[in-house]
């Protein structure tokens, strides 16, 4: 159950309220790397914190656990797929929005599906 959550929060990276008002689109990969470079993004209710990295991986911590991907920007999307201490979370493209300098919300399936804000740190 425990991975199924986790999995669930990493996938969409978890459900929260959306208030699009204040949310600007990231489409261009030069903004979404200005926006992430030397930042942690993390979501406190998981205890996750992620480096997006601009080679193209991904690396942190979640629930005490590894956190090990990959990405790569595609069609205005970013795309990702990771792995959480030997759970493979599947390839997802991903609607990405940012508030101001402090906070990123990612969308699963293109922006069709669910949403988790990261505060930027």
């Amino acid at each position: 159950m425990l991975h199924a959550v986790l999995s669930a929060a990493l996938l969409s990276l978890t459900a929260l309220p959306a208030f699009a008002e204040s949310f600007s689109r990231i489409s261009d990969k030069s903004d979404f790397l200005r926006t992430v470079e030397g930042k942690e993004l993390r979501l406190g209710l998981f205890g996750i914190a992620l480096k997006v990295e601009e080679d193209g991986e991904i690396r942190g911590r979640a629930l005490g656990w590894d956190v090990t991907g990959t990405w790569e920007w595609q069609d205005g999307y970013f795309c990702r797929e990771m792995d959480w201490s030997g759970y493979p979370i599947p390839k997802n493209c991903q609607l990405v929005e940012a508030k101001g300098g402090e906070e990123i919300r990612f969308t699963v399936d293109r922006g069709a599906g669910d949403s988790a804000s990261f505060k930027l740190r």
